[in-house]
């Protein structure tokens, strides 16, 4: 279950302490710099996601925070963090390196070393701790990465920010055994977008590149479900890669590329007959790929027991 802690919950006369008190305590040994004038405000939300430590932070109110040499000296568990910008502007400074984080960007830095965050405005922030074995690149690669921002734009990143986003929001809700999963996927993204950022690809272990590039062409298929053109061939050429190596992908998976455009069609329909009641049945597959309304037909009985039109009546409005 999360823990949630509220700058409101504090006593006023001592809330300052009390606050640098908390920071300390669940987030780790920090310097925290703030004007005592200053009205604080802030909620930081704190939970598990399998091995990785998942957190929230809120403020309204500009402070800084920093991990000094003092504080390693004193207490050095070897971690790295993951910090995202759901909005706001944080500034993230280690190793020389300064950024100014936009919404929808991360960055990681290394527990070990000294390294400063500062928040000039209001921001929210999704924070992931992780063991440094759980990022499986050389240290010598991570500490050329640190401050160092990944954007949603493209690449692994595309995948990684709105999954980083989501898990920071839902991690309470997952069973132990989906935790354990999604946190293997989230170090797999997270590890892929660091080395796409450094051009150092080829350092990511083979089974994390291939989870990854599993991903990858899920989303890219989802994304062209319509296109009748959309086959194997198609989504090997968009990943520079051969069709064969694409089916191996999906042999380890248990099915083929073409079964699983498939059935992502025929789960992209089967939703829009029971919601989309304004299309016809030949719209329904028409929109989603499967335009041969006999064709469609046929899958769908197979897939889901009923033909489509029966089972959209099936299934009436309530």
């Amino acid at each position: 279950m999360a823990t949630v802690i509220r700058t409101s919950d504090l006593p006023a006369r001592s809330r300052h302490d009390a606050w640098r008190g908390i920071v300390c305590d669940t987030l780790g040994p920090l310097d925290l710099r703030i004007d005592l004038d200053a009205p604080l405000r802030g909620e930081i939300e704190l939970g598990q996601l399998g091995p990785v430590g998942v957190g929230r932070v809120a403020t309204t109110t500009p402070h800084s925070v920093h991990r000094t040499a003092r504080l390693i000296h004193r207490d050095n568990p070897e971690l790295y963090r993951a910090v995202l910008a759901v909005s706001g502007e944080p500034v993230l400074r280690q190793d020389g390196r300064e950024i100014r984080l936009a919404k929808g960007e991360f960055a990681i830095y290394d527990f070990t070393r000294p390294y400063e965050v500062a928040y000039d405005a209001a921001v929210r922030l999704a924070v992931f701790s992780f063991p440094h074995e759980l990022l499986p690149l050389p240290h010598h690669d991570v500490a050329r990465l640190t401050a160092v921002p990944v954007s949603a734009r493209s690449g692994a990143g595309a995948l990684a920010v709105p999954l980083l986003r989501r898990v920071a929001t839902d991690h309470d809700e997952y069973t132990p055994a989906s935790a354990a999963r999604l946190a293997t996927v989230v170090m797999d993204l997270v590890t892929t977008a660091l080395a796409e950022r450094a051009e150092q690809g080829e350092a990511v272990p083979e089974d994390a590149r291939r989870r990854t590039l599993l991903l990858r062409v899920r989303a890219f298929i989802d994304q062209r479900l319509g296109w009748g053109d959309l086959d194997p061939a198609m989504v090997a050429a968009a990943h520079h890669v051969s069709v064969r190596y694409l089916h191996r992908l999906f042999e380890s998976e248990n099915t083929t590329v073409a079964a699983w455009i498939r059935h992502r069609r025929l789960e992209r329909c089967r939703a829009d007959l029971l919601a989309a009641r304004h299309l016809t049945v030949s719209e329904v597959g028409a929109r989603w790929g499967l335009p041969d309304a006999a064709h469609f037909s046929r899958l769908f009985k197979r897939a889901y027991g009923l033909p489509p039109a029966e089972f959209r009546r099936a299934h009436p409005v309530r």
